[in-house]
């Protein structure tokens, strides 16, 4: 999942302009990879990465504090379902969960040495783990214990979706989309037709959702998945291989942000049925996506790379 990207640095103060998206460079402090974000509100907010790196800010990402390191494994994902109740997963099966906002972090056992990639949590105690090897996690106790669901797959899953306590989807690689209707008890595969890897998965209701991965590939649904329709970005002429897309998030029913390799951002004002790619917003690849609210987000990757970006009206310049 994660790209090497070999890019010319941005100076640490970068404001660009790009379309309708403002991106400024935030100093990390460190140059490792950085997986994935997660703010809780415009100041406060999490980032992980290799290395056991995790990093926190409490001013909108101004500055960013490295918290001691309480492992060297890949971290790949912090979620958060409200102010105090938080996961970070990682490999080797890493679970670390906080209840009083990330002052402490405890581990989890998780029951699996595999690396965990995606994670969706519908309340402090409801919520469905995915990662290599078709592992396919479900708690209802906040964690306590984890139950491997059995996905049937071996394919790895790097993504995870519910829209209420018994509708979901996962994707992964070799084009594998699963979608459960009783809370994760059974999957049934969904068909796409396509060879991509899907690196994550996005419903803004039980009808209307999306699939991203590899080359570029976005796949839209209408009907719950049970058809997906192909909006993968055309190759251009001459055929430049098409960004692998990484992350996407929904701020409301109709605006969207994609991002990906060598610092794409696409982003969509109708409700996904068409994409707007604006200049690259990172001269590195981006892996983590956060959005608080309808104007600002929060992308990470390569290189300690941490970029903020906000939404601006199109007749500013």
């Amino acid at each position: 999942m994660v790209w090497v990207s070999i890019f010319a640095e941005l100076p640490d103060e970068v404001h660009a302009n790009q379309g309708s998206v403002q991106a400024t460079v935030q100093e990390s402090g460190t140059k490792v990879t950085l997986l994935d974000t997660y703010f809780q509100g415009q100041n406060a907010g999490w980032v992980v990465g290799a290395g056991g790196t995790i990093l926190r800010t409490q001013d909108g990402g101004q500055t960013w504090k490295r918290l001691p390191r309480r492992t060297n494994v890949l971290l790949t994902v912090v979620t958060f379902v409200d102010e105090k109740h938080g996961w970070i997963l990682g490999q080797n099966g890493t679970i670390l969960f906080t209840k009083d906002g990330g002052k402490v972090w405890i581990p989890q056992f998780s029951g699996t040495n595999a690396i965990l990639y995606g994670a969706f949590f519908l309340d402090s105690l409801n919520g469905w783990i995915v990662g290599a090897r078709g592992t396919l996690l479900h708690t209802q106790d906040g964690g306590s214990t984890w139950n491997d669901q059995g996905s049937g797959t071996t394919a790895d899953l790097f993504g995870v979706k519910f829209v209420d306590e018994k509708i979901g989807w996962a994707v992964g690689a070799l084009g594998i989309i699963l979608v459960t209707g009783d809370g994760g008890q059974s999957w049934k595969v969904q068909q796409t037709q396509s060879p991509a890897t899907f690196f994550d998965i996005e419903f803004i209701d039980k009808s209307i959702g999306w699939a991203i991965g590899t080359q570029g590939a976005i796949f839209q649904t209408l009907d719950g998945g049970k058809t997906w329709n192909d909006q993968t970005r055309p190759c251009g002429a001459p055929c430049v291989k098409p960004s692998d897309l990484v992350k996407i998030h929904f701020m409301d029913n109709v605006n969207g942000w994609i991002i990906g390799e060598r610092g794409i951002l696409l982003f969509t004002k109708d409700a996904g049925f068409t994409w707007t790619e604006s200049e690259p917003v990172s001269p590195v690849s981006l892996y983590g996506l956060s959005l608080p609210d309808t104007k600002n987000g929060w992308a990470v990757g390569d290189q300690g790379m941490i970029v903020k970006l906000t939404q601006v009206d199109s007749a500013v310049q």
